[in-house]
């Protein structure tokens, strides 16, 4: 969610003015010059299209990984002799360490470049991809290696969006991020996809191990050519001088953090982002068993691959208009979300009855791809509030998102256990959908309030 702003003479307090002479092209105001090189920074357009490929890539297998337990989950399950509540913990303990690193993994972002840490954390999660199979067979009781081992995939991953938010922000311009956002948050719908159709035929053919090993073993391979190809086979070098002197971005004191984290808007993207991120994890996680539950009969990869078919373009679509928008000088985001959070409640209350596989099918794509239009909300809202620390700032939404999903998936489990009907998980995902919803219609907005307000001026175009 961008927003157009006019920034006057005056700057944020964390820049230091430096009397000397500047040359009049240079951004800034005369006698000033920045700590941080933000406006030359910049990719190029050719440079930009380069890693929006590479990166949405990446992030297509992030969910290949992620999501080849969910898939495999049934298999597991009647291997290990799990119970449904044994499986929502394996499941579920995921999230546990997804919201451990995502302030972390944003923080380190802001400070040395959020592709460092994107190589780093894939070169780790896609190992410990690859090697899960072993564990589950070397361990005596494979629930707690399997939970374990999730656990130790949540913190790896945990990193991988506050550093794509950070990289976006630092990296790419105002008018181009809401595409960049949307193609490479497709990327999650696109792993959904290929890890659902290609996952459920080498299920079926050579077992649940080989889902595992594949995921892991390309995503080494994705970690290793971004390495050699695009960062020229230099670093990822991190170091703890780079840490605590800035790197790329200004360091926030903990008074701009308690005043940022007070205002509404902040408040607000954190409560929808919350919203939207569990109701989304508990869907990934609970759909495959709830399709093999209700209809037996039914071929996996029909609803492993329809429903993410239908999000990829409804996620492209959705960059497009917003960039679209931007430049036109108009924003229509509360629409946006209103499609995003409320009319796709509507389809997810229709799968609380009893429906043909074909109406389900039905039900759940449109689910998904109306959820997709959020992209083009939320997740760049955050560049619009704080743009100084938007990784650090994402991260802590992402991991109260992270928090909510591991207390969902596993409720989830519980209810569908303890009711003996899945109608009580949907019922659940359209009451926190609607929450959020109503939340941010009512205090989101789209100004910089990373900054002092009084020394800055600006003219924005509200949400």
């Amino acid at each position: 969610m961008a927003v157009i702003q006019k920034h006057g003479k005056s700057s944020s307090p964390d820049l230091v003015c430096h009397k000397e002479n500047v040359p009049p092209d240079k951004i800034g105001a005369p006698g000033c010059h920045k700590k941080r090189p933000e406006a030359h920074s910049n990719w190029p357009r050719p440079v930009a299209r380069i890693w929006t490929v590479v990166l949405l890539l990446g992030t297509c297998l992030l969910y290949c990984a992620r999501v080849a337990m969910p898939i495999c989950a049934v298999s597991m399950a009647e291997k290990f002799n799990w119970t449904k509540r044994e499986s929502g913990m394996v499941l579920g303990s995921f999230f546990w360490g997804y919201c451990f690193t995502q302030v972390f993994g944003g923080y380190v972002s802001d400070r040395v470049g959020g592709e460092k840490v994107l190589l780093l954390s894939a070169a780790a999660w896609g190992s410990m991809t690859a090697f899960t199979p072993i564990l589950a067979h070397l361990c005596s009781q494979p629930i707690f290696s399997m939970t374990l081992a999730r656990f130790l995939m949540g913190l790896l991953q945990g990193v991988h969006y506050p550093s794509l938010a950070s990289l976006c922000s630092q990296k790419v311009v105002e008018s181009e991020r809401g595409f960049l956002m949307s193609t490479v948050g497709s990327g999650s719908y696109l792993g959904t996809l290929v890890i659902g159709g290609v996952g459920s035929l080498m299920l079926d053919l050579y077992g649940w191990e080989s889902v595992f090993y594949v995921s892991g073993l390309l995503s080494v391979l994705w970690a290793y050519c971004m390495w050699k190809y695009l960062l020229k086979g230099e670093g990822p070098i991190i170091t703890l001088e780079s840490l605590g002197n800035g790197g790329t971005q200004p360091k926030l004191n903990k008074r701009h953090w308690a005043r940022l984290l007070k205002q509404p808007a902040v408040c607000a993207v954190i409560v929808t982002h919350l919203c939207t991120a569990s109701t989304f994890f508990t869907l990934l996680s609970w759909l495959p068993t709830f399709f093999k539950d209700t209809f037996p009969d039914a071929k996996g990869w029909v609803f492993n691959v329809i429903p993410w078919l239908v999000a990829i373009p409804s996620s492209l679509f959705s960059g497009c208009l917003s960039d679209h928008l931007i430049c036109q000088g108009t924003h229509i985001i509360r629409v946006l979300f209103f499609f995003s959070m409320g009319v796709s409640s509507v389809f997810t209350v229709l799968l609380c009855g009893n429906t043909t596989f074909s109406w389900a099918v039905a039900f759940v794509s449109a689910t998904m791809g109306l959820t997709t239009f959020s992209h083009s909300g939320v997740s760049l809202n955050v560049q619009d509030l704080a743009p100084s620390c938007a990784g650090a700032l994402f991260g802590i939404m992402n991991t109260c998102g992270a928090f909510s999903g591991v207390l969902m998936v596993y409720f989830s489990g519980y209810l569908i256990e303890a009711t003996g009907s899945w109608a009580s998980m949907f019922a659940l995902i359209t009451t926190v959908n609607l929450m959020g919803l109503f939340t941010f219609l009512a205090f989101a907005e789209a100004r910089r309030v990373d900054i002092d307000s009084s020394r800055v001026r600006h003219h924005s175009i509200h949400i």
